[in-house]
C-alpha cells in the first residue's frame, strides 16, 4: 500500500511538472515592461522627465531606474536656504556657509537625503566668470545644515580639497550648486548666488575651446565632433576623452573609484549657467562621454578622476552650436 502511494504521488508530480513546462512553452513571450511603470534618472537630470521603457539617462549616462510609488506621490518642492557667518564672506577672511534642504511651505520639516555617490550633499563652488571650481562635500550639523567653513588667507586644508572646506581667492559673485537627493523624493540641484566682498580676482573670458588639457603629468583630449559635425544641443553626444601620461596611453579603466565613478564631468555655461553632471564610461581604453546639452553656448567643463589616492581636475572649454529641430527629434526618437 505505502509503495503504491508512493508510486501514485510520483507520477502525479511527474504529470504536473510535465503539464507546467508544456504551458510554458506555449506561451507567448510578453514585454517585459509593466504597463504604466515609469522609469527616471536617479539625478533628475531632466526636471522630473520620465520614460515608459528601461535605458541611460541622456545627460548624465546613469541607467534609469523604476520610479517608485512614493516618489511619484511627493509633489513637494525643495530648495535650499543659505546663511552664512559672519553676515558678510570676506576674501581672506574666515567664515561658514550653510545650506538646509527645504520644502516650500513646509519649512519647519526636517527633509532627511539619501547617499548618491557616497555623500549626501555634493556642492559646486565655480566663479562668476567659471575661472576657478570647487567640488566640496558639507558636513552634517545638529541643526538640520550642511556647513562648509571658509579658510582664511595662509590657512591650510586639514583634509585636503573637496571636503568641507574653501577658500575664496577673490572677490565678487559666485554661484553653488547644491546637489542631493531628498529620501522618497527627486535629485535636486539648486543654484545659489554667493557674494564675496574684496578685490576681485582677475576676470577670465574664454573664446577659444580648449579640448586638450594637462594636470598632474596627464594629458587629456576630448575628441568632440568627431563626426565632423561638431558639438550640437538638443540631441546625444558621444565625447571620447583620451588619457597619456609621458606620452604613453593610459587606460581609465586602471583609476580609482571617485565618489563611486571611475570619472566624474561638471559642465556649466558661461552665460545661463546651465548645469550638466555626467559620468562618463570607459570604453575601449578611453572614457566615454554620452551626454546632452539641453542649449547651445561655451561650456567650462572639469573632469574629475582619482589615482593614487589623489584626485585630479582637468579643465576644458566646449563650444555646442545649436543643433537643428530634426536633429533634437531623432535624439530622443533615438533614445
Amino acid at each position: 500500500m505505502k509503495n503504491g502511494f508512493i508510486a501514485s504521488l510520483v507520477l502525479a508530480l511527474s504529470f504536473g511538472l510535465f503539464s507546467a513546462c508544456q504551458n510554458s512553452a506555449s506561451k507567448t513571450p510578453v514585454e517585459t515592461v509593466a504597463a504604466g511603470v515609469k522609469y527616471i534618472c536617479p539625478m533628475n537630470c531632466e526636471d522630473g522627465k520620465t520614460y515608459d521603457k528601461p535605458g541611460s539617462c541622456p545627460v548624465c549616462h546613469m541607467d534609469l531606474e523604476l520610479m517608485k510609488a512614493e516618489v511619484e506621490a511627493n509633489k513637494a518642492e525643495y530648495y535650499t536656504a543659505f546663511t552664512i557667518s559672519p553676515a558678510q564672506l570676506e576674501v581672506g577672511k574666515s567664515g561658514m556657509m550653510s545650506f538646509t534642504p527645504k520644502i516650500k511651505d513646509k519649512d519647519g520639516t526636517a527633509v532627511p537625503l539619501d547617499l548618491v555617490h557616497e555623500k549626501k550633499m555634493h556642492l559646486i563652488l565655480v566663479s562668476d566668470d567659471l575661472s576657478s571650481f570647487d567640488h566640496i562635500h558639507p558636513e552634517y550639523s545638529a541643526s538640520g545644515s550642511y556647513d562648509i567653513k571658509v579658510l582664511a588667507k595662509g590657512e591650510n586644508f586639514t583634509n585636503g580639497r573637496g571636503h568641507n572646506e574653501t577658500r575664496f581667492e577673490g572677490g565678487g559673485k559666485y554661484w553653488a550648486f547644491a546637489d542631493f537627493k531628498p529620501t522618497g523624493g527627486l535629485n535636486q540641484v539648486n543654484k545659489i548666488e554667493v557674494d564675496v566682498a574684496g578685490a576681485p580676482a582677475k576676470a577670465l573670458s574664454f573664446p577659444q575651446a580648449k579640448m586638450t588639457t594637462s594636470i598632474d603629468g596627464y594629458s587629456l583630449t576630448m575628441e568632440a565632433g568627431h563626426s565632423g559635425t561638431g558639438l550640437v544641443s538638443g540631441s546625444q553626444q558621444h565625447i571620447p576623452v583620451s588619457i597619456k601620461q609621458g606620452g604613453q596611453a593610459v587606460d581609465p579603466a586602471t583609476f580609482e573609484n571617485y565618489l563611486g565613478e571611475k570619472a566624474h564631468l561638471v559642465m556649466i555655461e558661461v552665460d545661463s549657467k546651465e548645469y550638466v553632471h555626467t559620468h562618463p564610461a570607459v570604453e575601449n581604453g578611453k572614457l566615454d562621454v554620452h551626454t546632452t546639452f539641453a542649449k547651445p553656448g561655451t561650456y567650462r567643463g572639469w573632469l574629475q578622476f582619482q589615482t593614487a589616492g589623489k584626485v585630479h581636475t582637468a579643465d576644458f572649454v566646449i563650444k555646442v552650436q545649436e543643433g537643428s529641430a530634426q536633429a533634437e527629434q531623432d535624439g530622443h526618437a533615438g533614445h
